[in-house]
């Protein structure tokens, strides 16, 4: 077999054309750029490319597909690509290295997912790039209160509701004397700070387009405390759930299971092995932690997993962190979505099941996204004005009536004031007398 490696750099790259059976090797540097490559590709008559995985390894690996010629992309994480007590390491020995040790069987291949794939991957860790850089500039910005001994609003309130007490210590630099210099860097910094958030707006609203639609990430939302953004990696990540065999492998690629160390009688396990995408794993820990306000079966498995003991808290978000990364392979797998019913006969295959929790997940109705949620709320406030026009209307109504019976009341006592009956007799008023008339009427007595 004719075997042509790649060592690949940043500027030139050096090829190997290796030949197991006789076991002689050509070499040739050749600059990475895709005009060269391709004319290697075109004249060479390999029966495979090797390279590594690395920055341009996607290109180069789409460049010689082109060429109908087989490529193999390895990963250099591996214990056999470990340069140990080596004496010299140069560009030609990891070329010719990497075509014996394919001879030997002992590298693993890696997933090169397709350019549509491999460009909605690097927009979602953009997003996350632009998020920490917007942290790091809201850092510096606080530092310099901090410094100048100036009190500011702590945590979002002081970019929301805050942000006039902030904006009136911002100066142009050009401005600024000599004792407020910190002022220039202010306005430069609330300057690259507006830019970049109005910036991963924009990025987030691209996301949220694809994911409308992306199946996948719709599926993956249906699990209760699974967002956008958690989906999104998600897909990102594991793009084909056909390339896992089991379980076992979902959770070694994201670095959820524990390093072991075996030796004779010695067995013990380790902290997580922390391998593959960093960002998925900080995520998926973050999503657990989420998952416990929402999702009464995560609650149920932290509970379980920690015992009611404040040292395995962390442990236990761990484990439910990689047992929600299974799940979602698994759905992305068999292509259904979120059944609290398939879980409760996923978790009583292991053991029994509280009565309570079981109920809660018979019983649960299944998740919202934000369009449903906000169009729920839209109904029920719409229901609820109709309710309570419909109790103000009677109310009304009845205060109508019971203001025209107390206005034809005070009308009918008006008109007997005014205008008494006939029939009836007039009464008389006795006649009083004074006790003055009365002695003056007394008769006189004579002698």
């Amino acid at each position: 077999m004719n075997i042509l490696a790649l060592d690949l750099g940043k500027f030139n790259s050096v090829c190997c054309f290796f030949n197991d059976k006789t076991r002689r090797a050509k070499f040739l540097t050749t600059p990475t750029t895709s005009e060269h490559l391709s004319s290697i590709f075109r004249q060479c008559k390999a029966d495979l490319v090797i390279m590594e995985a690395c920055g341009p390894s996607g290109w180069i690996n789409d460049l010689a597909k082109s060429f109908g010629l087989r490529t193999f992309v390895c990963s250099t994480n591996e214990e056999a690509w470990r340069w140990a007590n080596v004496k010299r390491k140069t560009d030609k020995d990891d070329a010719i290295k990497l075509a014996r040790m394919f001879g030997m069987e002992e590298l693993k291949p890696v997933h090169m997912p397709s350019p549509e794939h491999r460009e909605f991957r690097s927009l979602v860790k953009y997003r996350k790039t632009l998020d920490r850089r917007i942290n790091k500039t809201k850092n510096t910005i606080r530092a310099w209160f901090v410094n100048q001994g100036i009190t500011i609003d702590a945590g979002d309130k002081a970019w929301h509701t805050g942000r006039d007490h902030i904006n009136s210590f911002r100066k142009p630099l050009a401005e600024c004397g000599n004792n407020e210099l910190w002022k220039g860097e202010l306005d430069i910094e609330l300057t690259i700070l507006d830019s970049l958030t109005e910036q991963l707006s924009t990025v987030i609203k691209k996301l949220e387009a694809i994911g409308k639609t992306d199946s996948r990430i719709k599926r993956l939302m249906t699990i209760p405390g699974v967002g956008p953004r958690t989906a999104e990696i998600l897909v990102a990540c594991i793009d084909d759930p056909h390339r896992f065999e089991n379980g076992r492998q979902v959770s070694s690629y994201f670095g959820l299971v524990p390093r072991q160390y075996q030796s004779g009688e010695t067995d013990r396990n380790g902290r997580i092995t922390k391998r593959g995408n960093p960002l998925a794993r900080t995520i998926l820990v973050e999503c657990a932690w989420a998952s416990l306000r929402y999702n009464p079966w995560a609650k149920g498995i932290y509970e379980r997993i920690c015992g009611k003991q404040k040292t395995r808290k962390k442990k236990a978000a761990i484990a439910l962190a990689r047992k929600i990364a299974v799940i979602a392979w698994a759905m992305l797998r068999d292509e259904k979505d979120w059944e609290p019913k398939r879980m409760i006969e996923v978790t009583e295959s292991f053991g029994k099941m509280p009565a309570s929790m079981k109920d809660t997940l018979q019983n649960m109705k299944p998740k919202e996204n934000a369009d449903q949620r906000k169009c729920r709320l839209r109904k029920e406030a719409r229901m609820a004005k109709a309710a309570a026009n419909e109790g103000t209307s009677k109310t009304t109504s009845a205060t109508r009536g019971k203001t025209k019976a107390q206005t034809a009341r005070s009308t009918k006592a008006e008109v007997a004031k005014r205008s008494p009956r006939t029939d009836a007799k007039p009464t008389k008023k006795p006649r009083t007398r004074s006790s003055s008339s009365r002695r003056a009427r007394k008769p006189v007595s004579r002698t």
